[in-house]
């Protein structure tokens, strides 16, 4: 399995940068030059921080958005999630990546390629779910389609199976290894597993079903990741995205804390050096 992102372990730990409200977004502070730097400040500051902690990678979202649309953003929204991106890339100075919510992989994917991006956290991308905003439809075909008429194909496409915060009654006659080839033959290049909800512990279980099911597939960790858990995932998967337990007080509406993301980099190592 090759590493992700050139990490320094065989397990990448990826921090999120959770942006402010943006234009667009009910809780967005205003059209003004000083609202849009505050935003842009907060993520500089945090983006800072997961490079000084040892951090291997980037994911940014724009959670502080809802209550989302469903499957779409707005056009101000894509605009500002762009110029951010690339801000935060170049202050981090690592790989990085985006996801917007809730489903709007398309727009994800441009402001990817406008900000020089090097993959995108996709939901709803083989078959379809009821998440909090209605139904989602499984997007694949369009998506792939789209990303290979804009030769962008080096973005990576790193999706949720049976995602978290949905109800899956209409995939309930399938495993999670059915789920995991289905997405595999739809052409992912990566399967993100997690908990039912933001912060909630991911199964080793279920890591270890969809690993046996498509051996060749990156595999992620999306949800839940705290110091202790590392010896068991940082063996089980490729990747721990992490973006609660990193804040301040593991709340994921405060700033990075930079001794967090230290922690968990000590932790990843012990675990590597451990083998």
């Amino acid at each position: 399995m090759p590493r992700l992102f050139d990490a320094k372990t065989p397990c990448a730990l990826i921090g999120m940068v959770h942006l402010r409200p943006l234009p667009g977004s009910p809780g967005f502070a205003g059209a003004t030059a000083d609202a849009m730097a505050a935003i842009e400040d907060r993520a500089l500051a945090d983006a800072e921080a997961l490079r000084e902690g040892g951090a291997d990678a980037v994911l940014i979202e724009n959670m502080a958005d809802l209550p989302y649309l469903r499957g779409r953003v707005d056009p101000e929204t894509v605009a500002a999630a762009a110029v951010l991106a690339r801000a935060i890339q170049r202050e981090a100075r690592l790989p990085a990546g985006v996801q917007l919510l809730a489903g709007a992989n398309r727009e994800a994917l441009g402001v990817a390629i406008a900000a020089g991006l090097q993959f995108i956290r996709a939901e709803g991308f083989a078959y379809g779910h009821l998440a909090d905003e209605g139904w989602m439809d499984a997007c694949a075909g369009p998506l792939l389609r789209t990303r290979a008429a804009l030769r962008a194909e080096s973005i990576k496409v790193f999706t949720d199976i049976r995602k978290k915060h949905s109800a899956h009654a209409c995939t309930a006659d399938l495993s999670l290894a059915d789920l995991a080839h289905g997405t595999d033959f739809c052409g992912a290049d990566g399967l993100i597993v997690t908990g039912p909800a933001t912060g909630c512990p991911t199964a080793i279980s279920d890591l270890d079903e969809v690993r046996a099911a498509v051996p060749h597939m990156p595999l992620l960790v999306g949800s839940g990741v705290t110091p202790e858990q590392i010896p068991a995932l940082a063996h089980a998967c490729d990747g721990l995205i992490v973006g609660t337990w990193i804040k301040e007080g593991g709340n994921w509406r405060n700033p990075i804390s930079r001794d967090r993301v230290s922690a968990l980099r000590e932790a990843l190592d012990s675990a590597a050096n451990a083998t």
